[in-house]
């Protein structure tokens, strides 16, 4: 592979790598998390921002509805000084007696007075809000975009922590909760982030009864996320008056890691989480809620969010957002759960007839680590065949679609069958093409058959042998045949061989019922062997028992046929 001529080569000279954080006795490896955060979504801010076409007052209304069904208790609702739509759909939500009185909204808003006055009066008459003010105070921006001291940029957020205080005590008949937010955090100084959000406090007065969040974000992701974490660690170690803050995070994902540095933010001493359902943010996203809550409720830890039915969640936002939730998604993509491997296939098959056989409450089943039904998935969808698959996959949904459950041998004679179907058709197999391919290669229920079964009795003789008498219609002729042998099967073989010069041997039989209750009907699995060696399946399906053994005689007696 040639290296392309713009990729350095050594990239040494104009990168470097992120400084570690010097915190030789840190505790959050040792760490678990054992419940929720605080949840915040900041799809109607940021995920907002970050799509090509703004959703309008309806998508947003829509959505917000989807958050608070979810169980989201904080929601972002806009930058209601970016413009007249923002600032009217946050008006408009609080008039129209939307929010539940368990929910708090929330605004964002840059450190400038004229700014945070706005915010405040698009928040008139609520009962409870956060103000969300933010500042960035990392080097790259205090040295490129504002030309600016530590200590002016310090002043930029004090300033703004005196608008709010006093824009707030105008109005006292709403529950105000103020957050600051050290943007680029990630990329700044500890001690100088620690000592900017000190001077905020300092203004607004937080306790330990009404706290300050103070939200610590990742604007840019330019660490593994161990630094993340101990950035997060060291912050709440040295911030003065801890117990009247809420840390809150922030992550984006420009290393694919938002959600692994949010996981680790909770574990070095972080309250809360921001983010959005499936990780829509500016650039490469950010925290996605979705993976970041079902990975706690695979480790037995209720994240107090419902994602129970994920299907009608995704539409939503695909809908609002106008992006698609990709296929590989965790727990979210149509094809997260859904195994085309041989082996993996194989593998889900069992782990599945062990979960029902041994009717063990743990979920214990190989590649899925969560039980699709607990988020409205069906288990149809877990294992679909195309031309790489096994013999697990295609018996895996013929026992879902059909409620057959093949022997292991009658698997293997099968596989061939369906490997054909998938080259000659060229795509993913659906149920009824494994069927069409399974009626086919056994002759059940197809009428060109050249034996087909029209109707027969059973009878015991003085010498107690059973005697088959039936009419049988060969290429569509009907023939009264008759038979002797041990039991129905046996004088079932006789008869073929006796009226037709057909000869099998039976080498297996199994049977089983299909569905349930009174009109359960039964499955019948014939493995016989020719004169010439030669292994011949047949299958037999019937409101009864004894028929559907019989239709797995002439089953098998028509694969032995010559074409």
């Amino acid at each position: 592979m040639n290296t392309p001529k713009n990729m350095l080569r050594d990239p040494s000279p104009k990168y470097r790598s992120f400084p570690r954080i010097d915190l030789p006795d840190r505790q959050w490896p040792t760490r678990l998390i054992t419940a929720p955060p605080r949840w915040l979504s900041t799809d109607l801010r940021d995920g907002n921002q970050s799509i090509i076409d703004p959703m309008d007052a309806v998508k947003k209304n829509r959505f917000f509805d989807l958050l608070v069904e979810i169980g989201l208790k904080e929601i972002e609702v806009g930058f209601p000084s970016a413009g007249a739509t923002e600032f009217d759909f946050i008006q408009d939500l609080v008039r129209s007696g939307s929010i539940p009185d368990d929910v708090v909204v929330q605004v964002l808003t840059q450190s400038r007075e004229d700014l945070i006055r706005t915010s405040f009066a698009s928040l008139e008459g609520a009962r409870a809000a956060i103000v969300h003010l933010y500042n960035a105070v990392s080097p790259a921006w205090r040295d490129i975009v504002f030309r600016m001291s530590k200590d002016e940029v310090r002043q930029i957020a004090v300033e703004g922590a005196k608008v709010m205080r006093d824009e707030a005590a105008k109005r006292p008949g709403t529950i105000w909760h103020f957050q600051y937010s050290p943007e680029t955090f990630s990329t700044a100084e500890l001690d100088f982030s620690i000592s900017v959000c000190e001077a905020v406090m300092e203004v607004l007065a937080p306790t330990p009864e009404r706290p300050i969040i103070l939200n610590l974000p990742a604007t840019v992701e330019a660490a593994t996320p161990n630094i993340y974490a101990d950035q997060i660690e060291y912050f709440c170690r040295n911030l003065p008056n801890r117990k009247a803050a809420v840390i809150s995070l922030h992550t984006h994902n420009d290393r694919g890691t938002g959600v692994a540095a949010a996981e680790l933010g909770l574990m070095a001493g972080a309250d809360r989480v921001e983010g959005c359902l499936f990780g829509n943010g500016e650039r490469t996203g950010n925290c996605c809620l979705v993976t970041m809550a079902l990975n706690m409720y695979t480790q037995g830890i209720d994240p107090e969010l419902d994602f129970s039915d994920i299907d009608r969640v995704i539409e939503t936002v695909e809908y609002c957002n106008e992006l698609p939730v990709h296929q590989r998604h965790p727990y979210g993509g149509e094809l997260v759960y859904t195994a085309f491997s041989g082996s993996h296939q194989d593998a889900i098959k069992k782990g599945f007839e062990a979960n029902e056989r041994q009717n063990d409450e743990r979920w214990r089943v190989p590649y899925l680590p969560i039980d699709p039904a607990d988020l409205g998935r069906t288990y149809e969808a877990v294992i679909r065949v195309n031309s790489q698959s096994g013999k697990g996959g295609f018996a895996w949904v013929l026992e879902q679609d059909q409620g057959l459950k093949l022997p292991k041998k009658m698997q293997a004679n099968f596989s061939p069958h369906v490997q054909h179907k998938a080259d000659e058709l060229g795509r993913e197999l659906e149920a009824a093409d494994i069927w069409d391919a399974f009626r086919a290669a056994y002759h059940v229920q197809t009428p060109d058959k050249h034996f087909q079964l029209v109707d027969y009795e059973e009878s015991r003789a003085s010498d107690g042998t059973r005697i088959f008498t039936g009419t049988v219609a060969v290429r569509g002729e009907e023939q009264r045949v008759s038979g002797r042998g041990n039991g129905l099967i046996s004088s079932v073989l006789t008869t073929i061989e006796d009226s037709f010069g057909l000869s099998l041997e039976i080498r297996d039989y199994t049977e089983h019922a299909l569905g349930k209750g009174r009109d359960a009907r039964a499955a019948a699995y014939l493995e016989c062997r020719t004169p010439e060696g030669k292994t011949i399946w047949g299958v037999g399906i019937d409101e009864d028992v004894a028929t559907a053994s019989v239709r797995a005689v002439l089953s098998a007696a028509n694969s032995a046929v010559p074409i």
